[in-house]
């Protein structure tokens, strides 16, 4: 009896989905690759492992205890992918590496990453996204931020917030202050991990002047409208700063364009959970959900690492937290249409089968009885199944 128990059960932070869930992630799937098509970009599969090495390439060691790692015939270490960034700038800088830039590349993927699970956060997770490499303008940056908030419209949301920072923002105010690189990192930290005690206490042990800290501790705190820039060239007062303020009104400005800026929200305390990034990062919320739908950002030197230069930006969005949105704020779900149940009465097998190759060449979904019934039995068939029509040969 045991050993039949553990049998059915599934490893911790896996799920199933039931043939509703799995019709419903697949339409919102499907609304995704269609709206990237649209937009220009390819899509691009790569493989559910890679080395190790590969994967933690321009990322802190950290990395590796959330990693699920594994062993090849050659002893070599390998690894389930944690995200599809990292894997996307292996293949440009290999095999893509002579196809005509900007590269503008789409992608429907699962990915595995050692996590507390919880509602809506899983250890084998699936994410649809995308890749613009080629371009270090605040117009590529402008474009997959539109298409994200595009997405999000497509598979039904419609209140959410884009949250928009810069990495080089945060990171010119704490040049400015000569804090070493250590103590930078302990703040992006506690930043990221949104901990502002623990990000105040370590501030509270800089040696610097009331003034300084006060900055430093505004940080998380910067969050409001266009209005928010403004008011932060008062705290940037080097030029790396600056230009990331200068880069974040000019990416606005472009959204003002796209017609979507009223989803856009700046916070400039944003630190993504990925070092990779190096300039516009940004993240959607929404409500009834205490973590971000979709991410991304500008990432110009992870492509070195795989040995060719080339700045990048993208994003991904979490599938099974767009559907964990819809159900909480009760909108509908892309579904996948059902449209005909067809059924007979016994001695009409050959006609339904032939209704049925009619009705599918007419671009209707069938499905077709296995066996004779009476019109009560399909008739119960065809609602306990979800159809939106009975056809039955009497």
């Amino acid at each position: 009896m045991e050993n039949q128990k553990f049998a059915l059960e599934i490893p911790y932070g896996t799920r199933d989905f039931l043939p509703v869930e799995a019709a419903e992630k697949r339409a919102i799937e499907a609304e995704l690759a269609s709206l990237f098509a649209e937009w220009g970009y390819d899509e691009v599969v790569t493989p559910t492992i890679e080395y190790l090495e590969n994967l933690t390439r321009g990322t802190d060691r950290e990395l590796e205890q959330h990693l699920f790692k594994l062993f090849d015939k050659d002893n070599r270490t390998v690894a389930l992918r944690h995200e599809m960034t990292t894997p996307i700038a292996r293949l440009a800088a290999s095999r893509l590496r002579d196809y005509p830039q900007p590269l503008k590349l789409s992608y429907i993927s699962s990915a595995f990453r050692y996590e507390q699970t919880q509602v809506g956060r899983q250890c084998e997770f699936h994410q649809g996204g995308v890749e613009l490499m080629g371009s270090a303008t605040a117009f590529a940056d402008a474009e997959v931020i539109a298409l994200a908030i595009q997405g999000l419209l497509h598979v039904g949301l419609k209140d959410f917030t884009i949250c928009l920072g810069q990495v080089e923002f945060v990171t010119g105010i704490m040049n400015q202050f000569q804090l070493a690189a250590a103590t930078q990192e302990k703040l992006k930290a506690a930043m990221e991990k949104h901990n502002l005690v623990a990000f105040g206490e370590i501030v509270a042990g800089l040696d610097l002047p009331e003034k300084a800290r006060e900055t430093l501790n505004r940080l998380p705190l910067l969050n409001g409208g266009a209005e928010l820039l403004q008011q932060s060239y008062a705290l940037a007062l080097n030029e790396q700063s600056r230009r990331a303020l200068d880069n974040l009104a000019a990416i606005y400005r472009l959204l003002q364009s796209y017609g979507v800026e009223k989803y856009v929200r700046f916070d400039l305390g944003i630190i993504r959970d990925f070092s990779y990034y190096t300039g516009m990062v940004f993240e959607a919320y929404t409500p009834g959900l205490g973590f971000p739908l979709a991410g991304g950002g500008r990432y110009d030197h992870l492509l070195s690492e795989f040995g060719t230069a080339c700045p990048a930006t993208g994003f991904a969005i979490g599938i099974e937290r767009i559907l964990l949105a819809l159900t909480r704020q009760g909108l509908e779900k892309p579904d996948q249409p059902k449209d005909v149940y067809l059924s007979y009465a016994a001695g009409r097998e050959a006609e339904a089968i032939t209704k049925a190759q009619e009705l599918r060449d007419a671009g209707k979904v069938v499905e077709l009885a296995l066996m004779g019934q009476t019109r009560a039995e399909a008739a119960a068939m065809q609602q306990a199944k979800g159809y939106d029509e009975l056809v039955y040969l009497g």
